[in-house]
């Protein structure tokens, strides 16, 4: 199913080869819109591939060149609370590693869970925290692909890291660093969780990013995790939480996550 899936989309994007994957998060989708001799194709066009339900993630594929480099671009992402199973995100990022991808650049939308990162901070992930309950690396393994166990000592590559906070600071763009949890949703959390998930380390809550790093890590990617904080986790402010002000908030920081983007991938070339 990979191979086929990967054969199709070159298929319908002759002579291109990208070598950087984007996954673009809730209300982070219009970094796309930068791409130049770009080429879009919907999930729905290619046979096998996965189709996504959220509002703020528009299902398709984008291919073509940002800051001088072929990229792909997707315009949303699988998520577990939809009902995919955790196979289906291996699934997709091993069809990206079929076309070459070998740096995956990962952002979402998370919950603030660190009182000093305020609602549009963009956090660099260092580590992170599978509290999902599942892992999409179960199953049988392809050695093709990767090892049967693989090692999670720097699944979010030092060297990327170093490089995007010289970036950061270069540009004047605020940085913060910290660990992302993720857990499966669809609900927002509790201020018990917050609290529980705070003592266990976490600097920020999702509901994604954690198995498309496991699996590309996996792949022998090298991968770069950002999070545009767009709200307080519950208890650590007053009013309800809403998907509605997670995409928002997502839209406000994304100037500021476009121009980071942009200028991380002018040093990779």
């Amino acid at each position: 199913m990979i191979e086929d899936i990967a054969r199709q989309i070159r298929e319908k994007i002759p002579g291109r080869h990208p070598q950087i994957a984007i996954i673009l998060g809730s209300g982070l989708g219009s970094l796309a819109d930068s791409v130049s001799d770009a080429i879009n194709i919907a999930y729905k066009d290619i046979d096998g591939f996965p189709q996504t339900t959220v509002s703020g993630h528009q299902g398709k594929l984008i291919v073509g060149r940002l800051e001088g480099l072929e990229v792909i671009c997707l315009q949303g992402r699988f998520h577990l609370y939809e009902g995919h199973r955790p196979q289906v995100i291996n699934t997709v990022i091993k069809t990206l590693r079929e076309l070459g991808v070998r740096r995956l650049i990962v952002t979402n939308a998370a919950g603030s869970l660190n009182p000093e990162f305020r609602p549009g901070t963009i956090m660099l992930i260092n580590d992170h925290i599978n509290f999902s309950g599942t892992n999409p690396l179960i199953g049988p393994n392809d050695e093709k692909y990767g090892p049967r166990f693989p090692d999670m000592s720097n699944a979010y590559t030092a060297a990327l890291r170093k490089k995007i906070k010289a970036v950061a600071s270069a540009i004047n763009i605020p940085l913060a660093e910290g660990v992302y949890m993720m857990v499966p949703g669809p609900n927002f959390e509790t201020a018990a969780e917050i609290r529980a998930f705070r003592i266990l380390g976490a600097d920020a809550v999702g509901m994604s990013t954690v198995p498309e790093v496991i699996c590309a890590v996996h792949s022998g990617m090298q991968v770069l995790g950002l999070s545009v904080l767009t709200n307080m986790g519950t208890g650590l402010r007053q009013g309800e939480q809403s998907h509605e002000e997670t995409l928002a908030q997502g839209e406000k920081a994304s100037a500021s996550l476009q121009k980071l983007v942009r200028a991380f991938l002018k040093q990779e070339k």
